[in-house]
């Protein structure tokens, strides 16, 4: 589990930034849904999905 402090403004974007994760290389899911990243933060906990791609 990491802590992220954010500015009361920041949406689900800005938490991935501030995880070091890029909006197209992961997703936030609150409880098993994920939200868009331009939501405005909601959740006091989120689960972060790395989306990887293959072939």
């Amino acid at each position: 589990m990491e802590t992220v402090t954010l500015d009361a403004d920041a949406d689900y974007g800005d938490l991935l930034a501030a995880l070091g994760y890029s909006r197209h290389e992961a997703t936030v899911l609150v409880g098993d849904s994920p939200v868009p990243e331009d939501a405005p933060v909601a959740a006091d906990e989120v689960r972060v999905l790395r989306l990887i791609k293959g072939g």
